[in-house]
């Protein structure tokens, strides 16, 4: 176990990185000192730099890419752990490329789970699209969406290489609400297959509705990598009076 004097210097720690971050000295989505860096400006061990940016992490208020280092994660409230976001943004937000990759886009029967969700008639024609989001040229989430044709009937004529579905549908269909549900899955066969995992590798899967005023637009899961994504968020809590 730390010391009284570790103690003090973990908190030391984290009391700076706070200020850095509520100050804007340092903005969303800009890399903070290392782990080795923090040890060394602060005199400390590196498992008591570890120690306050994990926490600071489970707390929100840093994110962590594996292999990178530690970012300011954005201030928003709990709410916004799932706030509808385009991932081409979030990616590039983070100073990562993007790229997507289109397995398909048809028009197929309405499954009876989708028709239910997007108020059709099971084996009615439903518009689908598979879509591959890469990040730096390796595969962070697999995209299987659903759209209904009477919303937005020119789905199928557009290019989801050069924009992404969140981005048309947000211009031609602009959203009103939506539900989500996240859970923890293994993946199948086709998620390893485009997602380049192993079997035993956990996934986070979204499953989003979405509307707008015409009715549901689309239904879709959002299927990542467990070892490559992360939801997240910030949440300020006001002290009672």
């Amino acid at each position: 176990m730390e010391n009284s004097s570790g103690q003090k210097k973990f908190a030391t720690i984290k009391d700076y990185i706070l200020s850095q971050v509520e100050t804007a000295a340092w903005p969303e989505h800009s890399r903070i000192p290392s782990e080795n860096e923090l040890a060394t400006q602060f005199a400390v061990s590196r498992m008591t730099a570890r120690r306050a940016l994990q926490e600071l992490t489970e707390q929100g208020v840093l994110y962590r890419t594996q292999g990178v280092g530690s970012f300011v994660a954005s201030p928003k409230s709990q709410s916004s752990l799932l706030e509808i976001r385009n991932i081409a943004d979030e990616i590039q937000r983070r100073g990562h490329f993007h790229k997507a990759e289109l397995v398909q886009l048809t028009s197929l029967p309405c499954p009876g789970v989708v028709a239910t969700a997007l108020g059709l008639s099971r084996n009615a024609p439903v518009f689908f699209s598979l879509i591959v989001h890469y990040e730096n040229q390796q595969p962070l989430q697999l995209e299987a969406r659903y759209v209904n044709p009477e919303q937005v009937p020119d789905y199928l004529a557009q290019d989801f290489v050069l924009q992404t579905p969140h981005e048309y549908l947000s211009a031609v269909a602009p959203l009103t609400d939506a539900e989500h549900v996240v859970e923890a899955v293994l993946p199948d066969e086709l998620t390893r297959q485009h997602l380049k995992i192993p079997a035993s590798e956990p996934c986070l899967r979204l499953t989003r509705r979405t509307f707008s005023r015409g009715g549901a637009v689309s239904f879709a899961y959002l299927t990542s990598a467990g070892s490559r994504y992360r939801l997240g968020g910030h949440l300020n809590i006001k002290p009672k009076t």
